[in-house]
């Protein structure tokens, strides 16, 4: 249930990253009925407006789980991480490139994945876009033309698509001529409407509710490129969380439908997911020698 950029934007589009945990002081196989859920929010501005936000998810889970669910305002992802290693906290909601840092430093692995009503998956896509009466109709034609990425640490308005590009031979910072971050996916979407660059890099779910919302008409653009899937933002526990808390929580977090968190919208519940889904987002990383330390 992410919004496609990675950093501060993305905790926005989330409302908060969600962090789970189930109480360090209590015995690590205690059973799930002895236990308290605690649920920690890194907060994009306010924290009392990020645990707000996702009030009516934590109502739910402990509607669901029969036990106590109290928010707890964390810091940042780094912060987060180090805490799942020190196996301080058990279960943690975290970006799709935080994740791959975790689970390369700690015992955790992906098991569940949020959909919202508003888009029906639970992973999308990277697109570049130009104007369809621009005559363009390939990556290869847009040589020395005016490019829009949306912010250096956009997954799909940059890294996806940047990863893209390195991998079919094209060098990003000397194949376009003027290149710009817009700063937002809807910004780089009016760009390309505009004539004010020729193509730019977007999530294609925003593109889809631009025209949804008649910001823009589908007919007036071409796809120039398109990336693999890009799985959503997972929720991960640690492997040696209690077995009987976890087919609880991942059936809590499944029947978390018509629930609201935060700007993504309603909630349809949350499906399995696994570690290799995010084998993609390993692949970026390595493709563009990403420091996931210094991402947050």
């Amino acid at each position: 249930m992410s919004h496609p950029r990675f950093s501060a934007a993305r905790r926005t589009a989330l409302g908060a990253a969600l962090v789970l945990t189930v109480c360090a002081g209590l015995p690590r196989h205690a059973s799930a009925q002895q236990r308290a859920l605690t649920i920690g929010l890194i907060p994009a501005e306010d924290s009392q407006a990020m645990i707000e936000s996702s009030r009516q998810v934590l109502d739910a889970l402990q509607q669901q789980l029969g036990m106590p669910v109290k928010p707890f305002v964390a810091t940042d992802y780094n912060g987060v991480i180090e805490a799942l290693r020190a196996k301080k906290l058990d279960v943690a909601y975290l970006g799709p490139f935080s994740y791959v840092l975790a689970s390369s430093v700690a015992e955790v692995e992906a098991f569940s994945v949020a959909v919202t009503k508003k888009t029906g998956q639970s992973a999308y896509r990277s697109v570049i876009l130009a104007r369809k009466d621009s005559g363009l109709r390939s990556v290869a034609e847009l040589k020395g033309r005016n490019f829009a990425f949306v912010d250096p640490s956009s997954a799909s308005g940059h890294l996806f698509p940047k990863a893209g590009l390195q991998q079919t031979g094209l060098d990003p910072e000397t194949y376009f001529g003027r290149v710009v971050f817009s700063g937002s996916h809807d910004a780089s979407i009016l760009a390309v409407a505009n004539r004010k660059v020729d193509a730019a890099a977007v999530a294609d779910r925003i593109f889809n509710g631009a025209v949804a919302k008649g910001t823009v008409k589908q007919d007036d653009f071409v796809v120039l490129w398109s990336s693999r899937p890009i799985p959503e933002s997972p929720m991960v526990w640690r492997k040696d969380l209690d077995p009987a808390l976890k087919e609880k929580l991942a059936k809590a977090l499944a029947n978390l439908k018509d629930v609201k968190w935060g700007d993504q919208g309603v909630l349809n519940g949350f499906q399995p997911t696994s570690d290799a889904a995010y084998d993609v987002v390993r692949d970026t990383a390595k493709v563009l020698k990403l420091d996931l330390r210094g991402m947050k």
